[in-house]
């Protein structure tokens, strides 16, 4: 129903606008326990078979809607009901910013693709901690991405991400620092050894909790670039990777579109689980990893858990494929798992890797 008559009508109108309206329906939905209810009873899929452990925090499934589609910190209450087992809300910067201009995300259905320059637009770090103060009713586990103010100097990013990071500390399970959004100017150069190694070290000499935290890759690093980037988070003994964030590569689209922004969906499939085979590989298995790019199926979901993902995000997935997803993936992962002789998702982390 949702690919064959609700799809086509939401993609008649402007990306942004609709992923509002869609926004602010859910957020509705989520304020009420009767609501809450109705739609778990139609989206939601539990079974003891696909929770999992991953940096001490625990999950009920491994199935998290990604960064950048909750931007406004309101989804929370509602993400249970359609299934899922984690949310990562962001991305949050220090300062309250706009964001590039309009029109800056654009569907290639051809592709099953979007491209989105989006700018790291949001309400800031003050305004989401009361955002965030308010949810009453959280039941799944809940990342924060946090970025780079636009204005502020690549210099001083860590004392920006500090800022946001102790600002939102206390409404988090787990914190991701984001380094590699190629939406804002120069911040994939934080991705080198002294920059990261310094955002690092200051943020965890604030974690007075030891709550966990992950750093999110970019796509578009050579091998030589990955490794050293897995170098320093086993140096720093860093929670986990999400691995990977948008790229601006248009290699083999069949959409001609010249936009510039981070194309995320069907085409990055290949390369994002081919970043966590090689980063699963490297570490031994050792370094947590939350696979995200391109997952549009079961098939696709089980494929970056066997290549190493502890867990899986979607975001352009969930846009085509619609409410139904999560319930589907967990559903059928659990078919996966007894097919093939596993006794929960764990066992299948990896699988495919050898780390001889």
């Amino acid at each position: 129903m949702y690919k064959a008559i609700i799809r086509p009508i939401l993609f008649k109108a402007d990306p942004e606008k609709i992923h509002g309206f869609v926004s602010s329906s859910l957020s509705f939905f989520g304020k009420f326990a009767l609501t809450r209810r109705l739609l778990k009873s139609l989206y939601g899929y539990s079974h003891p078979m696909l929770r999992t452990e991953v940096a001490g925090m625990k999950f009920d499934n491994p199935m998290g809607i990604a960064a950048g589609f909750d931007k406004e910190c309101r989804l929370i209450e509602i993400m249970p009901s359609l299934g899922f087992g984690h949310i990562e809300v962001g991305a949050i910067t220090r300062n309250e910013q706009p964001g590039n201009e309009k029109p800056r995300i654009f569907r290639l259905p051809k592709d099953l693709a979007l491209i989105n320059r989006m700018g790291f637009n949001n309400m800031g770090a003050d305004r989401a901690a009361g955002k965030l103060r308010a949810v009453k009713h959280k039941k799944l586990i809940v990342g924060l991405n946090i970025g780079k103010s636009k204005d502020t100097s690549l210099e001083e990013a860590y004392l920006d991400y500090l800022y946001t990071y102790e600002k939102l500390y206390d409404f988090a399970d787990f914190m991701t620092i984001n380094v590699s959004s190629p939406n804002t100017q120069g911040l994939r150069k934080l991705q080198d050894k002294s920059s990261l190694l310094k955002i690092i070290k200051t943020l965890q000499k604030a974690n007075r909790k030891n709550k966990p935290l992950f750093v999110k890759v970019s796509p578009d690093l050579t091998w030589e670039e990955l490794d050293e980037f897995v170098d320093v988070c086993m140096q720093t003994k860093i929670s986990g990777v999400i691995a990977v964030n948008g790229t601006v590569s248009r290699k083999g689209l069949r959409t001609k579109i010249n936009e510039a922004g981070g194309l995320s969906g069907r085409p990055l499939t290949r390369t994002a689980t081919e970043f966590i085979r090689h980063i699963y590989k490297k570490t031994n298995g050792k370094l947590p990893i939350i696979g995200v790019g391109g997952v549009f199926t079961a098939e696709d979901a089980y494929e970056k858990i066997k290549a190493g993902a502890s867990l899986v995000q979607v975001y352009t997935g969930f846009i085509y494929e619609g409410p139904m997803m999560a319930k589907n993936i967990n559903r059928w992962i659990v078919g996966f798992l007894k097919r093939d002789g596993f006794r929960n998702v764990r066992e299948a982390v990896g699988i495919d890797v050898s780390t001889e």
